[in-house]
């Protein structure tokens, strides 16, 4: 086996990553494992832009409020009012890096950046590089990150095992290389920015969404991970069966896109007051009944009424990609449907992202702070992540003192590969039970069904890892089978609907405080 020591270990090269990674390096040097498909993440493909509160007329308690709203009461009130607080700090930041935020170009602008609006929020804070602002972030970190003495860039290792001392601290990671060498990378501390685990599901808003890896390797190692059962469904997703998943941002929403039914029916004032800027998991299941009361399979986002210059200025992104798919936004409804987006859970973790694992930090979409509560508002994950990684760096900074404990070296089989087909079709058929169970809407039969299937499929895969040498696929398949039953699990146990856990046997909140699911893998 390949051994390498490191200091700071930072496995994924998202938004939170590559912030973390650029604000420890000049106290710490910081080796950053980027494989090739972080170019495909979540953050890349976040359009919509980040909150903050950054107009004069907005304020700090407005947007916490609106937070704590749209997180139907399960949100930590403590890491809100942290994460907003440090809002402002965060876009400073990005601009002294030169994030190019699209800018108000108005004689009466009350902020020098365009501020847009979103589903819950009461007012225009979400500050963007046109529609594309995930690219823009990515491009100006990883720029900044390259040429950073004092990080090293890995991109041909792929983690697929945390690496524990005796004392069961984390110590690194066991990586492959691309020809399935392995690699132990040990480290003082390790930090996971993996992202969540929106792949579990069949429809996605990402083309290569992460299956939960992080979560499931944390939890192999003995971390709470809690708040899974509230996975979020972004409400609209361009419906073309035959392409590649594309988001349509909530910001085409905000900018007063109206959404339809099959007649051309607007329906979301029927369902609630703020129709179109409701929360995502109000909208999603709206949408999610209008197909099936229709017996279609998709919505209309209408924004023909609109002025066509301002949908290609605001919007150049979605205009270009759906007008090379044969559609006019500017002249057809966009046909939308939901997918799976957001996991509002995952490791648990304080307000500088320490594990419960000694030297294990987790940022990000892999984490679980307490900030989004059962439904997560749109724009505050690229917030999160900023925030989230500028502290886990002020806690990182100082090295802890005492000696580095020794990894355990972990026990690898010397057998065959599997069949990439045979792995490639059981991933296929989690992605069916937990689509059917697990979805929008679930009940305690669906449930109960999808826990017996997911068991079957568990049972049935596990001679391939004890029998057949580590691959990513052949890990990537043994994470999402254990990440996919504690989701199942925590939902079944959680007798309620709240948020984005929507229940038909138990459609009301359920009496008394609002409790977090917390879980520890029997792995």
């Amino acid at each position: 086996m390949i051994r390498s020591d490191h200091d700071v270990l930072i496995i994924g090269g998202g938004v939170a990553g590559l912030s973390l990674a650029l604000e420890l390096a000049d106290h710490r040097p910081v080796t950053l494992l980027r494989p090739a498909q972080d170019d495909l993440g979540a953050s890349v493909w976040a359009q919509g832009g980040i909150a903050a509160v950054l107009a004069p007329q907005d304020d700090v308690e407005a947007h916490v409020q609106d937070t704590l709203v749209a997180g139907d009461g399960l949100c930590d009130e403590a890491a809100v009012r942290f994460t907003v607080e440090n809002g402002r700090a965060a876009i400073d930041w990005l601009l002294g890096l030169g994030v190019p935020f699209t800018p108000d170009t108005t004689t009466d602008a009350p902020y020098p950046y365009h501020l847009t609006r979103e589903g819950g929020h009461g007012a225009r804070r979400i500050i963007h590089a046109a529609d594309a602002t995930g690219r823009a972030l990515i491009e100006t970190l990883l720029d900044h990150v390259r040429r950073h003495p004092a990080i090293q860039l890995i991109g041909d290792l792929q983690a697929i095992e945390l690496l524990e001392d005796p004392r069961g601290d984390c110590r690194g990671a066991l990586c492959l290389d691309a020809t399935h060498r392995p690699h132990l990378v040990a480290a003082h501390d390790t930090v996971l920015a993996t992202g969540g685990a929106s792949g579990l599901y069949r429809h996605t808003t990402s083309p290569a969404p992460a299956c939960g890896e992080g979560m499931a390797m944390a939890a192999e190692l003995g971390a709470t991970l809690m708040n899974l059962e509230f996975q979020q469904f972004h409400p609209t997703c361009l419906y073309d069966p035959s392409g590649t998943p594309f988001l349509i941002s909530e910001a085409v929403r905000g900018e007063g896109g109206l959404l339809r039914d099959a007649r051309g029916r607007r329906f979301m004032p029927d369902y609630d007051e703020r129709a179109e800027l409701a929360p995502r998991d109000i909208v999603a299941r709206a949408i999610h009944a209008e197909i099936l009361r229709d017996g279609g399979t998709h919505v209309l986002l209408d924004v023909t009424h609109l002025e066509p210059g301002r949908v290609r200025e605001h919007f150049p992104t979605i205009h270009a990609h759906c007008l090379n798919r044969g559609l006019d936004i500017n002249r057809q409804p966009i046909p939308v449907v939901p997918a799976a987006h957001y996991s509002c859970g995952g490791i648990a973790t304080d307000l500088h992202g320490a594990s419960d694992i000694g030297h294990l930090h987790a940022i990000g979409e892999v984490a679980c702070t307490g900030l989004h509560g059962a439904n997560r508002m749109a724009s505050n994950s690229l917030l999160e992540c900023l925030v989230f990684a500028r502290a886990a760096a002020s806690a990182l900074r100082r090295r802890s003192s005492g000696r580095r404990g020794e990894p355990v070296e972990p026990s690898i089989a010397q057998a065959g590969v599997a069949s990439q087909q045979s792995l490639a079709r059981r991933l296929e058929e989690l992605r069916d039970i937990m689509s059917l169970h697990a979805g929008i809407v679930r009940s305690d039969a669906g449930l109960a069904s999808g826990r017996d299937a997911l068991r079957h499929l568990r049972e049935a895969s596990e001679p391939l890892w004890k029998d057949h040498a580590p691959t990513p696929a052949l890990a990537r398949l043994r994470h999402a089978l254990l990440l996919a039953g504690m989701l199942l699990d925590v939902a079944s146990a959680r007798r309620e609907s709240r948020g984005l856990h929507h229940n038909l046997d138990c459609p009301t909140h359920g009496t008394g405080k609002a409790t977090a699911s917390r879980i520890r893998s029997g792995a």
